[in-house]
């Protein structure tokens, strides 16, 4: 099959059935990626990499690439802004475009005015170790001339993938059969031999790469062997800093003909009784339809709710549905829900965060002599 007829779509038959591995289910760090997706999908190693390869090419699929837990190796916090509405879309643009260190960068809005709805411009941020999170919050602050600013840094993690291809079909209320364990946020300690080969890791891999040995190149670029890369890189799954291996798909915009992977994503905020955060965090969390499920506090600014998740989904009925779904199930097991709220998802941009301590002083030089709003 020629490249330009080899379907790209994330829901023809095929790519479906190897996006239902490839997007979440390849867990730690593996040697040989592809092969592991080939095994579980059922579908020929050729045939995995051809269409891994045509949809990056697509655009159907936005990057490929080893994740980090970089919980485990940079503070990290979610930031909400309070921006003038003539400069949301420029501060939008600057943190996207601007700040290595905002990942996720988000327009929300909720059905109705509730304390905090003021609020419009949301980011995921990271900065190095031993760097302070509000002091680059105050540098953003001004450079996108926010009002004010909060940052809410995780206490516990109960659910963090994406696998939007294996969530169309789950109905609300679908549960495991047990509560999702918490994951703390305590900072690895890693040696210059294990930075090493992490930054090497890291980066989105090559069409070129996307074949049976993809750590070869990477191997040799951070003057190693492949077996002793190899090695590292399964200490540092060890200490818990490996994510999983992920073909992450642009689930935000449409494809080339107009086909979307979700329509809606909803932040939802709950507030439970203090002392019930890990509890409700893994009850929340067992609910496989969660992407992201975090113990977080909101504090007044945002009624003192303490979990928050994430949904997807292309009908938002569905995706209130499967929240009532878990509501119940609190109300069920006895944690009383003393306030909830949904975001709602509008303009989106997603980038992984950059962690370097060099890119960070870079930054910090920069746009140290510039004063005022940059946009």
């Amino acid at each position: 099959m020629s490249a330009t007829t080899v379907p790209t779509e994330h829901n023809d038959s095929l790519n479906a059935q190897i996006l239902a591995v490839s997007e979440d289910r390849v867990k730690g760090f593996h040697r040989h990626p592809f092969e592991f997706i080939a095994r579980e999908s059922g579908v020929a190693f050729d045939a995995v990499v051809e269409r891994i390869r045509a949809m990056l090419a697509a655009g159907v699929v936005r990057r490929v690439r080893q994740t980090l837990l970089a919980n485990k190796l940079a503070e990290g916090a979610l930031v909400a802004w309070k921006v003038p509405t003539e400069k949301l879309d420029a501060a939008f643009e600057f943190l996207f475009k601007q700040d290595p260190f905002s990942g996720h960068v988000v327009l929300r809005s909720t059905d109705r005015e509730v304390t905090g709805s003021d609020f419009r411009l949301w980011t995921t941020l990271k900065v190095p170790q031993d760097r302070n999170i509000d002091e680059h919050c105050r540098v953003l602050q001004r450079l996108i001339g926010a009002e004010s600013y909060y940052t809410m840094q995780a206490k516990g993690i109960f659910a963090l993938g994406v696998g939007h291809v294996r969530r169309k079909t789950m109905e609300p209320g679908e549960k495991a059969a047990e509560p999702a364990r918490m994951m703390t946020t305590n900072l690895a300690e890693l040696n210059e031999e294990q930075w090493n080969v992490l930054l090497h890791l890291k980066g989105d891999l090559s069409a070129e790469e996307i074949g049976p040995e993809p750590w070869a190149g990477r191997a040799a670029a951070a003057g190693v062997s492949i077996e002793r890369f190899c090695e590292v890189a399964r200490q540092l799954d060890e200490l818990g800093v490996i994510g999983r291996f992920s073909t992450f798909l642009e689930h935000v915009k449409p494809s080339a003909s107009g086909v979307r992977v979700t329509r809606f994503n909803a932040l939802f905020h709950w507030k439970v009784p203090k002392g019930m955060e890990e509890r409700a965090g893994g009850e929340v969390g067992r609910h496989p339809i969660m992407t992201h499920c975090y113990w977080r506090e909101g504090g007044e600014r945002f009624a003192h709710v303490n979990i928050m998740g994430v949904i997807h989904g292309t009908d938002k009925e569905m995706v209130l549905a499967h929240k009532a779904a878990i509501d119940r199930h609190l109300a069920d097991v006895g944690i009383p829900l003393e306030y909830t709220n949904v975001f709602w998802g509008g303009r989106s941009e997603i980038k992984p965060s950059e962690i370097s301590p060099l890119v960070f002083k870079q930054f910090h030089e920069k746009w140290a002599e510039h004063e005022g709003s940059a946009i």
